[in-house]
């Protein structure tokens, strides 16, 4: 199982600066996932790895061997498309084999290769289809049979689930997990869907207009965020920011005001001066019941989305208002475990205990980290 290394990547087209002096490194057997909005970089980054993309400074190398300058070819990656890429008038089993061919490969050699991967991925009953003749899931499944074939170092994946609907995207998610168990394949994954990144990961790298923001494990991302940024990408729905600002402070303590929260509260908190404006994170689940220990919030709903097991609503909270990373005022986003008759208009009361609260600095930098709940099992 070889590792893969990024070091200080960068790629222009022209004055466009797509990537930014990117490095991380991939160990043996590990699935990375890259995460990040539209235009951060990257599927860009992926192509580069994958030798469709020449870079334009630094260096990427397989286990210490660079293939900065290699043909796709010869760097010993796979890459798994968006759009399956298969050949229509060829066979599930030709279009499987077809790189081994193409490399002049032995018949039996590539028969057994095809039938290997067709039996990893449950497909052998449709060796003898054309593509016309198969399912979304099923083409999926071909394309990486043909990724299988060729044994790579490492394997790339760009947004390979992304045309499934929502059932087959959950299933192709198991499919994909057990695929790289039973490989313990390298494998590189791009995806915009964060339920992917978070179940599917063993890292996740977070970028952002072709920078790095921040790698780790998926809860070390989720309940230690660097910065606002991070912490307002991971997480459905996403985390409620508040504007707020520091009164008064000592040596481990602060004295906080928000907008639209009566009174003061004292935060344990280092790094603020009094008159700092700062910006209060909560996530979803965070939000307590009526009664609960906290502020308790007076709002309105305006969204019920009923999940069956939990209920996901969006609230209007009058003056306490949420706003994105976006800076776009709206609603609090409230998640319950539980089944709940609400409908627009309702009135509603939760708790917000200061304790749960996340704390980010007028530039996004991370200050505080409310301690992770854990459940007993």
């Amino acid at each position: 199982m070889p590792n893969l290394e990024i070091e200080n990547v960068v790629k222009n087209y022209g004055s466009f600066h797509a990537i930014k002096g990117v490095s991380f490194k991939v160990e043996p057997g590990e699935f990375v996932v890259m995460v990040g909005p539209s235009g951060c970089g990257k599927s860009t980054l992926l192509r580069t790895i994958a030798g469709l993309e020449t870079i334009s400074g630094g260096s990427i190398s397989i286990d210490g061997r660079d293939i900065s300058r290699d043909e796709p070819s010869d760097r010993g990656v796979a890459m798994v498309f968006q759009n399956y890429a298969l050949y229509p008038h060829m066979t599930v089993a030709q279009n499987m084999g077809f790189a081994l061919k193409i490399a002049g490969r032995p018949k039996t050699e590539i028969n057994a290769a095809v039938r290997r991967a067709a039996e990893i991925l449950r497909i052998t009953d449709h060796l003898h289809k054309k593509p016309k003749a198969l399912s979304g899931g099923q083409k999926q499944r071909v394309a990486i049979g043909r990724a299988i074939t060729r044994s790579p170092d490492v394997f790339l994946f760009d947004e390979p689930l992304s045309n499934l609907d929502a059932a087959l995207r959950s299933q192709m998610r198991v499919e994909l997990g057990r695929l790289h168990a039973e490989l313990k394949a390298t494998m590189v994954y791009v995806t915009h869907d964060q339920t992917e990144a978070m179940t599917m990961a063993s890292r996740i790298v977070v970028l952002n207009d072709g920078r790095i923001e921040q790698v780790g494990s998926p809860l070390e991302l989720y309940n230690r965020p660097l910065n606002r940024f991070v912490a307002g990408f991971l997480g459905s729905p996403r985390m409620n920011f508040i504007r707020a600002r520091v009164t008064a402070a000592s040596t481990g303590s602060a004295t906080i005001v928000a907008d639209g929260l009566h009174g003061s509260f004292d935060l344990d908190l280092t790094g603020v001066s009094a008159n700092d404006e700062i910006t209060l994170g909560v996530r979803p689940e965070a939000f307590g019941d009526s009664g609960q220990k906290g502020w308790t919030i007076d709002a309105t709903v305006a969204v019920v989305e009923s999940l069956g097991r939990e209920t996901l609503m969006y609230v209007d909270a009058g003056a306490l208002r949420a706003f994105d990373s976006e800076s776009h005022e709206g609603y609090f986003a409230v998640h319950r475990p539980a089944q709940i008759n609400a409908v627009y208009g309702d009135p509603i009361s939760f708790t917000l205990d200061p304790a749960a609260l996340f704390v980010f600095a007028k530039d996004g930098r991370s200050l505080r980290h409310p301690p992770v709940q854990r459940a007993n099992h």
